[in-house]
């Protein structure tokens, strides 16, 4: 008898009729002899809600009673859940994060999940009982409330299905699984019917929002068989696993591209020791995460040094780079916020040689300029001017045969 942990999202649970939907498509896996844990987030727009009524009493509220707020969107589903379940005759029990022991740090808002005791779980189990148990939140040693970010409620389920040792992980969403590209911007766009750990990891990273990234991080680290699928459409999803060598590898497996970049650049940094970190320390104190970096050797022994950070911090380190440019007598500090990242995913890179020339003359003959590079092992990533978005990520998706089945030829 196969344990399958399944997560229903804000969309699948939207209504009450969807709920009800929800609770006959877990009575129908019931029947077929599957023993069940639910994981589900609160109703769609309810955490939204939540949020604005907090930000109507204090403009910065106290982050462990927003906590406590948050939680309670997820405590209405898992009991309206479970009251269907019973209403079709399926014996089924909820718990909160809290009543489940999902043991998590004190980083409130965006808590991490230190580990989970399955006793009540397994005494719900062995009850013939579905659990329903709510995403997103857990309970610190003091016996604080916490919740975990944005998009939790993967990361919960995953962390169940890790400490229960279940056979598949069920993420149910509004989309039917994995894409080789986002089929807005493409619409040949391909369903990928498996995809590994490592190009998921990396796909979320780039601004595929399929997953939240930490969930993946989670199935990869405790090889947790991972399935995306549709709350409104029958299929068979994406499974998301352990690279396997009977797996028929393609070249490149999908195409991510993040929107929320902005860059900015130091010019005529003197080309010192120490430099780097004088630049970037700045930055890291302020709490902004950099990602992409070149510095490039400029004339009279000068450099200039590029990177780039998310959107929403454009505004904050520019104002700190102006400053540090005074502090290093540099020349000038320049910023664009109109620029994109596009990367090619795909562990079958590994074996050939040619893929970036590949990826940098498409775009070539595109009349499309490269302004940033970075690779790494099954990954190549390329920041480029916003408005080439669309034309970019199409003309690369053809390039390497993700609009249908044909080969690629790939030079050295």
């Amino acid at each position: 008898m196969a344990l399958i942990v399944q997560k229903y999202g804000g969309t699948s649970v939207g209504t009450v009729d969807r709920i009800r939907n929800v609770a006959a498509k877990i009575a129908n896996f019931r029947a077929q002899g599957h023993r069940l844990v639910v994981v589900v987030s609160a109703m769609s727009g309810e955490t939204n809600r939540l949020v604005a009524l907090a930000k109507d009493i204090s403009a910065m509220p106290s982050a462990r009673e927003l906590d406590v707020l948050l939680s309670t969107g997820e405590q209405v589903t898992i009991a309206l859940l479970s009251m269907a379940l019973e209403e079709m005759g399926v014996p089924a029990q909820s718990f909160t994060g809290g009543q489940v022991h999902i043991r998590t740090d004190s980083a409130f808002n965006k808590a991490r999940i230190v580990d989970i005791d399955r006793q009540r779980v397994d005494e719900a189990l062995a009850q013939n009982k579905v659990v329903v148990v709510a995403g997103f939140q857990g309970v610190d040693d003091h016996g604080n409330i916490t919740t975990l970010g944005r998009g939790g409620s993967d990361t919960t389920a995953v962390a169940m299905a890790a400490a229960l040792k279940a056979d598949e992980c069920q993420i149910y969403t509004d989309v039917d699984g994995v894409y080789t590209t986002d089929p807005r911007v493409v619409p040949q766009a391909r369903h990928l019917p498996r995809i590994t750990y490592e190009e998921m990891l990396e796909m979320a990273s780039l601004g595929a929002k399929v997953l939240q990234i930490r969930s993946v991080e989670f199935a990869s680290k405790y090889q947790v068989p991972l399935r995306v699928l549709s709350s409104f459409e029958d299929g068979p999803g994406t499974l998301i696993c352990s690279e396997d060598d009977e797996m028929e590898q393609a070249l490149i497996s999908g195409i991510a591209f993040n929107r929320d970049e902005a860059k900015l650049t130091v010019l005529g940094v003197p080309d010192q020791p120490g430099v780097a970190g004088r630049i970037l320390g700045p930055i890291s104190d302020a709490g902004i995460e950099v990602d992409m970096i070149v510095q490039n050797v400029a004339e009279n022994d000068c450099t200039d040094f590029t990177f780039t950070v998310h959107h929403n911090d454009y505004a904050k380190a520019l104002g700190i780079l102006r400053q540090v440019c005074s502090d290093l007598n540099a020349r000038e500090v320049k910023g664009d916020d109109k620029i994109v990242k596009v990367s090619i995913v795909g562990v079958g890179m590994r074996s050939h040689a040619g893929i970036a020339a590949t990826m940098f003359r498409t775009l070539a003959n595109e009349g499309i300029n490269i302004q940033m590079i970075s690779t790494s092992e099954i990954k190549v990533s390329v920041v480029i001017a916003s408005k080439y978005l669309e034309l970019g990520v199409r003309a690369l998706h053809t390039a390497f045969g993700l609009d249908g089945e044909k080969e690629v030829s790939v030079g050295a």
